[in-house]
């Protein structure tokens, strides 16, 4: 079954465009021109993903999205916004959305931050990451490669699943020292280095993913 994105913007030609674009890559979307017709259209199906404009007549982008959270604390939301200054971004962002893209929208990009975002709302969902033959299970914190259990620490799970859940971007040591170790932590930055290492060592027979340094920052997961 397809996943369905409704795609909620007074545009209507943005709004069709949209739309239709979504469609030819696979997916069911589904076109608003404002909140209310929004929620009406939410009542009757279910959406994996909602794409949203901020200025929009009565109800506008701002309320809409606060509104969703309080229904949805998980569906991925994504403003779509001719306005590109930071309080309108900070104030989506503490509102809960996910991501924000600046008119006039590249439909590219838009397809790139879809998958993302749906990838993540999966992984959220299932509790379980699967890239190629490796499947990580959350609530097992187990890693399993072609069915066959390799052995990891709670520490080692939990570094793999961060940088699997974001393939491509670049955490620096610091980050993952302070997520992981705590900030309190009197373990020096190296002991990052020592975990990803062992991370290598014992995944080196998957062939699905890659653990790169990047140079003066950290590491990333690259997908094969």
């Amino acid at each position: 079954m397809n996943e369905c994105i409704l795609v909620v913007d007074d545009d209507p030609k943005l709004n069709q465009a949209a739309c239709t674009y979504l469609n030819d890559c696979g997916y069911e979307a589904k076109g608003c021109l404002n909140a209310e017709a929004a929620y009406d259209a939410m009542y009757s199906q279910l959406f994996d993903l909602i794409i949203s404009d901020i200025m929009m007549p009565g109800t506008d982008g701002f309320e809409f999205a606060e509104t969703i959270r309080g229904l949805n604390k998980t569906i991925p939301i994504l403003f779509m916004s001719a306005r590109d200054d930071l309080p309108a971004k900070q104030k989506g962002f503490d509102l809960g959305i996910d991501d924000y893209m600046v008119k006039p929208i590249d439909f590219s990009e838009l397809r790139l931050r879809v998958r993302a975002l749906l990838r993540r709302a999966n992984i959220e969902a299932s509790r379980k990451l699967t890239v190629g033959g490796l499947v990580l299970d959350a609530d097992g914190l187990t890693a399993a490669l072609d069915g066959v259990e390799i052995p990891v620490t709670t520490r080692e799970f939990n570094i793999l699943y961060k940088l699997l859940s974001y393939p491509n971007h670049a955490f620096s040591r610091s980050q993952l020292m302070d997520e992981f170790w705590g900030i309190e932590s009197g373990t020096g930055l190296r002991a990052v280095d020592v975990y990803i290492t062992k991370l290598r060592d014992k995944f080196s027979a998957c062939p699905a993913f890659e653990i790169k340094t990047v140079r003066g920052l950290g590491y990333k997961a690259v997908l094969k």
